[in-house]
């Protein structure tokens, strides 16, 4: 069993890099790796429409059952028009695509740096709970 978590673990972390390594490449070209995306997209939706035509559900039971998944999970929004098209449009920030290369870094080295802090804070909140814990 513990054979099989660990290879499992390997599995996903090579998966992993390689999809960050890809992601890296396709970012300097958004057109296509907008394009390469739709197609995984729509080749992944093709093959659940074509489960469920294979297991008999009919049109109206798609719309509920699929509607009452992504209310329940909180999907419904962001699939429906993106989070990050929301949050843009409430903060007035142009659009990726608009954005120059300088801006897009800034903006990561931003993100990274917010993740730092977090991590820091993560550790020490553990301490703390550790220290309260031994009390």
């Amino acid at each position: 069993m513990y054979y099989n978590i660990e290879m499992i673990k390997k599995i996903g972390r090579f998966f992993d890099k390689l999809e960050y390594k890809i992601r890296g490449k396709l970012s300097h070209y958004p057109i296509f790796y907008a394009l390469i995306g739709g197609i995984g997209v729509i080749i992944f939706w093709r093959g659940v429409w074509h489960f469920a035509d294979d297991i008999n559900v009919s049109s109206i039971v798609s719309i509920v059952v699929g509607g009452i998944i992504l209310l329940l999970t909180g999907v419904f929004v962001s699939a429906m028009i993106g989070n990050r098209l929301i949050i843009s449009g409430l903060v007035g920030e142009k659009k990726i695509s608009e954005k120059e290369e300088g801006e897009i870094q800034t903006e990561e080295m931003q993100l990274k740096n917010l993740q730092g802090t977090l991590n820091r804070l993560e550790k020490k909140l553990e301490h703390i709970d550790k220290e309260v814990e031994n009390k």
